[in-house]
């Protein structure tokens, strides 16, 4: 589903990929869907705005395909003032935050990053089971700054 529109010069679009974690390159194939997505936007995010989605959209499809098993569904959709990075999986179970393992290697990192990055964060359980965590990142970088 890819969809365009032209409103007083800004282009909204969403993107849905399916991403198998049976390749061992969908998180590479996410990254790179996902800086296709954002090079179509207009007017341009700002290259550190962009940096932060692809970073966000690597660490919710790390953790989704690391966790949930097998699939998920990649979305990117992106308004006038922000873009919304979507992943579904099969898995009911919401993320945790954990201390991050900084000697095994077990993560704990990938969550509480994505939390601080973005401006809202949800998780919502789907009606035909499973749950999507939608990432919303201001498109002109940080309103604090």
């Amino acid at each position: 589903m890819n969809h365009e529109e032209t409103n007083t010069s800004v282009v909204t679009a969403t993107k849905v990929v399916c991403l198998s974690v049976r390749r061992p390159a969908a998180v590479a194939e996410a990254r790179r869907r996902a800086c296709a997505f954002l090079q179509r936007l207009e007017p341009a995010v700002e290259p550190d705005v962009g940096d932060t989605v692809v970073l966000v959209v690597s660490e919710l499809v790390t953790n989704a395909l690391r966790h949930a098993g097998g699939m998920c569904f990649l979305e990117l959709a992106a308004a006038e003032h922000h873009i919304d990075v979507f992943v579904r999986d099969a898995s009911p179970l919401f993320p945790l935050m954990r201390t991050p393992d900084l000697n095994g290697g077990a993560g704990g990192f990938g969550w509480p990053m994505v939390r601080r990055l973005a401006s809202h964060v949800t998780v919502t359980h789907e009606e035909h089971g499973g749950k999507t965590i939608r990432a919303r990142l201001h498109r002109h970088g940080d309103p604090q700054a």
